[in-house]
C-alpha cells in the first residue's frame, strides 16, 4: 500500500537520482558542483526517513556546509575551458551508457526481483523511546567495523598527503625570509665604518 511516506522516499529518491546524473552531464562545473549540493541534501532527506539522523545531520553540516563550499570556492577560481572539454565527453557518452545499462541488468538478474517492492523492504518501525542513534553507530562502528574504519582512516590521510605533495611547486619568484640566516648576521657585515680626512669649513669673505 502506498502511504505518505513513500511518496516523501521517492521525491527525495528522484532529487537524487536527477541532481546526481547533472553533477556529470552539466557542461558548467559550478552547476556541476551545486547539483552535488541538492543530491547531498536530497540524501539527507532519505537518511532522515531511515531513521539515520546524526548521519543526515552530519552530510548535511559536513559535506553541504563545508566541503561542497570549498569545492565551489576552487570551482570559481580555476579557469577551466568547459568547451574544450565537453566532444572528449560526448564521445564516450554512448559507452557510459551502455555500462549502466549492463551493470543495471546485472543488479536485476542477480539479486532479482524479490528484493524490491514494498513487500520486501516496508518502512521502518518507530523507534522506541530510549533509542539513540548516535550510540548505535557507535557501538556498531568501534565494535565490528573497528579495523576498517581505522583503515579508511589511514587512507584518507595517505591520499591527503600525497595531494598535498604532488601540488606543492615550492617558493618560486617570491622573496622567503630564512631565520637562520638572519640570526647569523653579524653587525661588521652589514654595517661599514668609512674614516674620512676632516675638511677645514671655509668661513667665506676672509682672504
Amino acid at each position: 500500500m502506498l502511504t505518505p511516506l513513500h511518496i516523501i522516499f521517492y521525491t527525495f529518491a528522484t532529487i537524487a537520482i536527477g541532481s546526481a546524473l547533472n553533477v556529470i552531464l552539466a557542461t558548467n562545473p559550478v552547476r556541476s558542483v551545486l547539483s552535488l549540493v541538492v543530491t547531498f541534501f536530497a540524501m539527507a532527506g532519505v537518511w532522515m526517513l531511515l531513521h539515520a539522523e546524526f548521519l543526515s545531520i552530519i552530510l548535511v553540516l559536513v559535506y553541504v556546509g563545508a566541503v561542497m563550499t570549498l569545492f565551489l570556492f576552487v570551482v570559481m577560481m580555476l579557469n577551466i575551458d568547459t568547451a574544450s572539454s565537453r566532444p572528449g565527453f560526448v564521445s564516450y557518452l554512448p559507452f557510459s551508457i551502455f555500462i549502466a545499462l549492463l551493470v543495471t541488468g546485472l543488479l536485476l538478474v542477480v539479486v532479482g526481483p524479490s528484493y524490491f517492492g514494498f513487500a520486501v523492504m516496508p518502512e521502518p518501525l518507530a523507534p522506541a523511546a530510549d533509542y539513540n542513534n548516535l550510540k548505535q553507530l557507535g557501538d556498531v562502528l568501534y565494535t565490528e567495523y573497528a579495523y576498517p574504519f581505522e583503515v579508511a582512516g589511514v587512507l584518507l590521510l595517505a591520499a591527503m598527503i600525497a595531494a598535498i605533495a604532488l601540488t606543492y611547486r615550492g617558493p618560486l619568484k617570491r622573496k622567503v625570509q630564512i631565520p637562520a640566516d638572519q640570526i647569523k648576521v653579524r653587525p661588521e657585515d652589514r654595517v661599514r665604518l668609512v674614516n674620512l680626512p676632516s675638511v677645514p669649513r671655509n668661513n667665506g669673505g676672509a682672504s
